[in-house]
């Protein structure tokens, strides 16, 4: 019986690989996943919307971390950020979507999140 158990148990993790093998890639695969969420409460609360909340998150405290780090190196990090930001969900996709088709396949979320803090937020000139 408890060979049984562990044969589901696996069965049950590969399967979900490729679910979470999902939710990494390019820009271009992100935003081609959040436009097909509806901008709506609805789509709030729809599994893919909940992922890719948790990646765009994920990518922010990342770069924010980054920020951070180059600031304390003495560096000039990359966006000038408020302690606390707030994000407009349209007003972000509409910036990612600006990004050519072409430069979103060679780059990542946490690119994609840095152009963002760089134009919305960017540092004093020194």
């Amino acid at each position: 019986m408890k060979l049984i158990a562990i044969t589901a148990a696996v069965v049950a993790i590969a399967s979900a690989a490729p679910a979470f093998a999902q939710t990494t890639g390019t820009l271009d695969t992100f935003v081609a996943r959040a436009n097909r969420v509806p901008m709506n409460p609805l789509g709030a609360v729809m599994p893919d919307a909940r992922r890719l909340m948790n990646e765009a998150n994920t990518a922010f405290r990342t770069v924010g971390a980054e920020n951070r780090a180059a600031r304390d190196a003495g560096r000039r990090p990359a966006a000038c950020p408020p302690a606390r930001m707030e994000v407009n969900p349209r007003q972000l996709l509409a910036f990612l979507n600006g990004i050519p088709q072409a430069r979103r396949t060679r780059m990542t979320l946490n690119d994609g999140v840095r152009e963002w803090m760089a134009n919305r937020y960017p540092c004093p000139a020194s």
